[in-house]
């Protein structure tokens, strides 16, 4: 479970650095946070887990497509 968490928070910070350089990092930035949310609650961090699904979130509404 531990590789899983390590994983999950690289994935969101690789992400989050080259949010940048393409638009689906930031797609990669949300899944990898909901990643890090899962492994929060599974450890029995529920502050963390919610936080990561808000940033989850927040992630998803700015990938999504503007009018």
């Amino acid at each position: 479970m531990i590789v899983f968490g390590a994983v999950a928070v690289s994935a969101m910070a690789l992400a989050y650095a080259l949010e940048a350089k393409h638009r689906a990092f930031t797609l990669v930035l949300a899944v990898s946070c909901l990643a890090s949310s899962a492994y929060g609650f599974s450890i029995g961090s529920i502050p963390f887990g919610i936080v990561e699904a808000l940033w989850s979130l927040v992630a998803l509404c700015r990938f999504r497509p503007r009018r």
